[in-house]
C-alpha cells in the first residue's frame, strides 16, 4: 500500500504476530499509566518533597506530619482533572485524526508534563505539572483501548486487553519498588529520592512516541474515514495467513462498511453534549451507553481499591509490623496483585464480562466486611494492651487485604476499561471511550479527596461502605449491562437498539435484529461472507435497520407487492 509507510510493521507481520506487536505497544502505554498511578504514593513520603511542597514536616519519629491535607490531596487529585479534560480532547482528536496520531500526541504531552514534575520547585509548579501530565495520560487512556479492540478478533478481544492491564499493575509495582530502593539513598534526605522516580516515566513515553508511527492505523477508523483500500489491506494482514484466503478479512470489512452506512443513517453528527443526553442518536442510544460506562468506572473506585490502598499501611501497623517490614509487605502485595491479573487473561473471554464482575463483587464484598471486623478487634486489643491478640487478628486483616487486591486484579480491574472500548458506535468510539475515562477521573478524584476524611471520621468502618458498594454492583450489572463477550464490535449497535434500559429487553431485541440484519453481523461473526464466491462482487443488501418493527413493515410491503403482481 502506497499510503502506508514502507517501514510499517503491517508489511512484515501477519495474524497473531501482528496482533501481539500491536498489543505490546498498547501494553507499553498501559504500563506508563500504571506507573504514573503508583508513583505519587512514594513521592508523598519523601522528606525533601513534602517539605519543599509545604504540606508536611518530619515528626520526632521520622514520619511525615501533615499540616495541610487539602494541599497534599489537591496536588494528587488535580492529575485526575487533567485526565478528564485530556480524555475528552483525545476522544475528539482520535475520531477525527486517527488512533496513531492521538497516541503519539498523548505520549509527547505526557513527556512534557513529566519533565515539569521532575523539575518542580514549589507546590504551584507541581500542581500545573500534574495537570499537564494528566492531560497527556487522558489522551492515551481514551485511545489505546480503542485501538486494541478495533484490531483484535472478537473471540479474543478480552484476553488481549487483560494482558495489557497486567502491565498496568506491573507498572504500579515497578513504581513502588523503585521508590522503595530510592528511599535508602542518602538516608532519604536527597531530592533524588522523589525526582528520579518521576523522571523514570519519561523512558517508556519516549519509546512509545518513537515506535507507534511504525504501526498500522485501526482498520475500522480507516473505513470510517473513507480509506477503504487501506482498511481492507490492514484487515487482510490481521486475519489472513497469506497462503490461502478464507474470505474472513473481506467479510469483516463488509461488516464494518455496512455498519458505517447504518450509523450515519440512524444518527446525526454527535458531539459530547449530544452523546451525554442521547439527543439525535436515534436507535443507537448513545446517551444510555455513556451513562453505563461512566458509572461502571465510578463504581470501580467505590468498590474499595482506592480505600484499601490508603488504609492498608494502617492495617499492617495494627498487625504489629515494623516500618521497614510494612515497606516490603506492601511491595509483596503489589507483586501478588500483578500476578492475579493473569487470571483475567484466561477467564474473561470464557465466562464473559458480566460473570467476571459478579464473582469479583461477591468475593470483594465478603473480604471487606471481614477486613473491617478483624481491624476493629485488633484496634480494641491494642487499646487493651493485648498486643498478641492484636497481632493475631491484624494478621487476618492483612490476609484480607491481599485477597481483596488479588480478586480486584482478576476481575474489576480490566472490565471497566474494556467495556467502553467495545460498546460504542464506530462513528464516536474514541469519544465514547473518553466518557469512560471521565467516569474514572471523577471516581478517582472524588475518592482521593474523600478517603482521608472518611477514614479519619469512620476509621475501619469505611471498609463497610466499600463492601456495601460491591453488593450494589451485582443488581446494577445484572439489570443494566448487556454482555459484550464473543460479539463483534459491529453487533453492539444491535445490542443497544432496544428502547428499554433493561438488559433482558436488549437481549430479546438483539435476537430479532440479528435475524433481520444478517448483512450487519453474520459475515465476520458467524463466518458467512457477504461477497459472492463466484463473482467476487458484493451481494446486494436489504434495507438495513435497527428498528425491528420497520423491518417487519418492509417485509409486509414486499409480500403485498408480490401478491399484487401474482394477482395481475
Amino acid at each position: 500500500m502506497e499510503k502506508i509507510g514502507r517501514f510499517n510493521v503491517v508489511h512484515r507481520l501477519r495474524k497473531r504476530q501482528l496482533l501481539i506487536a500491536i498489543n505490546s505497544v498498547c501494553a507499553l502505554s498501559i504500563f506508563f499509566f500504571g506507573y504514573d498511578q503508583g508513583m505519587m504514593a512514594g513521592v508523598n513520603t519523601a522528606k525533601e518533597y513534602y517539605t519543599r511542597m509545604g504540606f508536611a514536616h518530619e515528626d520526632e519519629k521520622g514520619e511525615p506530619a501533615i499540616t495541610n491535607s487539602l494541599l497534599q490531596g489537591g496536588i494528587v487529585s488535580v492529575y485526575y482533572l487533567g485526565t478528564l479534560i485530556g480524555a475528552l480532547f483525545g476522544g475528539w482528536f482520535g475520531d477525527k485524526f486517527g488512533r496513531i496520531k492521538s497516541i503519539a500526541l498523548g505520549a509527547a504531552w505526557a513527556v512534557f508534563g513529566a519533565a515539569l514534575q521532575t523539575s518542580a520547585m514549589n507546590h504551584s509548579w507541581m500542581i500545573c505539572a500534574r495537570l499537564i501530565n494528566g492531560f497527556g495520560t487522558g489522551i492515551l487512556n481514551a485511545i489505546v483501548p480503542v485501538w486494541a479492540t478495533e484490531t483484535a478478533e472478537h473471540t479474543s478481544r478480552g484476553q488481549f486487553v487483560a494482558i495489557e492491564f497486567t502491565l498496568n499493575i506491573f507498572g504500579v509495582a515497578v513504581a513502588y519498588w523503585i521508590e522503595y530502593g530510592c528511599s535508602f539513598y542518602q538516608n532519604g534526605e536527597s531530592a533524588f529520592v522523589w525526582r528520579f522516580p518521576i523522571a523514570f516515566q519519561i523512558v517508556p513515553l519516549l519509546f512509545l512516541f518513537g515506535i507507534v508511527w511504525l504501526f498500522p492505523e485501526s482498520p475500522r477508523w480507516l473505513c470510517k474515514a473513507g480509506r477503504e483500500d487501506e482498511s481492507r489491506y490492514v484487515l487482510e494482514r490481521l486475519r489472513e495467513d497469506g497462503v490461502q484466503s478464507t474470505g474472513k478479512a473481506e467479510a469483516e470489512f463488509q461488516d464494518v462498511r455496512n455498519i458505517v452506512e447504518l450509523e450515519r443513517k440512524n444518527a446525526k453528527s454527535q458531539n459530547y453534549l449530544y452523546m451525554l443526553t442521547g439527543y439525535k442518536s436515534g436507535k443507537l442510544h448513545t446517551g444510555r451507553r455513556v451513562q453505563l460506562v461512566i458509572w461502571l468506572q465510578i463504581m470501580q473506585e467505590w468498590i474499595g481499591i482506592a480505600g484499601v490502598t490508603i488504609y492498608s499501611p494502617t492495617i499492617f501497623r495494627i498487625a504489629g509490623l515494623t516500618k521497614d517490614t510494612v515497606g516490603w509487605v506492601a511491595g509483596l502485595n503489589q507483586i501478588t496483585y500483578t500476578l492475579s491479573t493473569l487470571v483475567c487473561v484466561f477467564t474473561l473471554d470464557r465466562i464473559g464480562r458480566r460473570w467476571t464482575l459478579y464473582w469479583g463483587s461477591v468475593v470483594q464484598g465478603i473480604v471487606l466486611f471481614l477486613a473491617g471486623g478483624l481491624s476493629r478487634v485488633s484496634i480494641d486489643a491494642v487499646d487493651a494492651g493485648n498486643q498478641g491478640r492484636a497481632n493475631k487478628f491484624g494478621g487476618g486483616a492483612v490476609a484480607m487485604i491481599f485477597l481483596f487486591t488479588m480478586t480486584f486484579g482478576a476481575t474489576w480491574l480490566t472490565v471497566p476499561w474494556l467495556y467502553p472500548a467495545e460498546i460504542f458506535p464506530l462513528e464516536v468510539r474514541a469519544r465514547g471511550n473518553a466518557w469512560g475515562v471521565v467516569g474514572w477521573s471523577i471516581g478517582n478524584g472524588w475518592l482521593t479527596l474523600l478517603c482521608p476524611v472518611m477514614f479519619e471520621a469512620l476509621n475501619e468502618k469505611t471498609l463497610y461502605i466499600f463492601a456495601a458498594c460491591n453488593v450494589i454492583t451485582i443488581p446494577m450489572v445484572y439489570c443494566l449491562y448487556p454482555e459484550s463477550n464473543q460479539r463483534t464490535l459491529e453487533e453492539m449497535n444491535l445490542l443497544f437498539a432496544a428502547d428499554s434500559i433493561w438488559n433482558w429487553d436488549a437481549e430479546k431485541n438483539y435476537k430479532i435484529l440479528v435475524e433481520q440484519n444478517p448483512e450487519l453481523v453474520q459475515a465476520a461473526g458467524r463466518g458467512q461472507s457477504v461477497v459472492d464466491p463466484e463473482t467476487g462482487i458484493r451481494k446486494p443488501s436489504r434495507n438495513m435497520s435497527l428498528d425491528p418493527n420497520a423491518m417487519q413493515s418492509n417485509v409486509s410491503d414486499d409480500s403485498d407487492e408480490k401478491g399484487t403482481a401474482k394477482h395481475l
